[in-house]
């Protein structure tokens, strides 16, 4: 059984940097990612790494977000820089068995953690 668990999330100022993590138990997964939900919005994806480390992100955090893995650890992260009171969200650690492109569509993941609150203040 596949087991994901965030941590790392807080308050910030704007401007402010956030590392959260995300640790995996069970199997190897091929792709990862990191989505975001607000209350009253649709979940989105934040950025994606694949087994041969390729990432993806969104164009709302191109620039300002790093997503990275450990494999040894079996750990995931998103290093959060420059945050936005628009990047206050609940972050999500997402993951998936099966290959092919990591695009940042939910609908590919089947693997989910408990979430994890960031919260960005001006």
């Amino acid at each position: 059984q596949v087991r994901l668990v965030e941590s790392g999330g807080g308050s910030v100022q704007a401007g402010g940097s956030l590392n959260i993590s995300c640790a995996a138990s069970g199997y190897s997964m091929y792709c990862m990612a990191w989505f975001r939900k607000v209350p009253g919005k649709e979940r989105e994806g934040v950025a994606s790494i694949g087994r041969d480390f390729s990432t993806r992100y969104a164009d709302s955090v191109k620039g300002r977000f790093t997503i990275a893995k450990d494999n040894a650890k079996n750990t995931l992260y998103l290093q959060m820089n420059n945050l936005e009171p628009e990047d206050t969200a609940t972050y999500y650690c997402a993951a998936r068995a099966w290959g092919g492109v990591c695009y940042l569509a939910a609908q590919q993941f089947n693997f989910w953690g408990q979430g994890t609150q960031v919260t960005v203040s001006t």
